[in-house]
Parts: structure tokens; C-alpha cells; sequence
């Protein structure tokens, strides 16, 4: 479910969140940090007990254009 919600929205994370790490509940971003245990902190404030998957949004420089 965090993967699908990842995959939905990639064009908009990359532009908002580049260099971040963000944190995703069921299908719904919680929490964005500038590491990953920045955005778990905060998204475990927000949602204890809930699985939070983080990912980390690349910048430009290190995304590698499919060919």
C-alpha cells in the first residue's frame, strides 16, 4: 500500500520533497524530514502503533534517466 501511494505520486514528490525523506502510513504521507529518522520521529508522534514506511526522495543528480 506505501509503495502504491510512492509510485502515485512520484512526479509530485520529487518536485516538492527532492534531498527529503518522507514518511507514509497506509496511503498517505504523515511526515517529511531531512533524514530518515527525522521523518520517523515525527510520523510516530502522529501515528503510534502504525507501520510507517519511509523513502528517501532523490534530487536530480542522483536519478539515473531510464534509457
Amino acid at each position: 500500500m506505501e509503495t502504491e501511494y510512492l509510485l502515485k505520486h512520484s512526479e509530485e514528490l520529487s518536485k516538492k520533497y527532492f534531498g527529503k525523506c518522507i514518511a507514509v502510513v497506509k496511503d498517505e504521507m504523515v511526515a517529511i524530514g531531512v533524514d530518515r529518522m527525522d521523518a520517523y520521529k515525527e510520523a510516530k508522534k502522529k501515528h503510534p502503533g502504525e507501520k510507517i514506511a519511509i523513502f528517501y526522495v532523490p534530487t536530480k543528480d542522483e536519478t539515473v534517466p531510464l534509457l
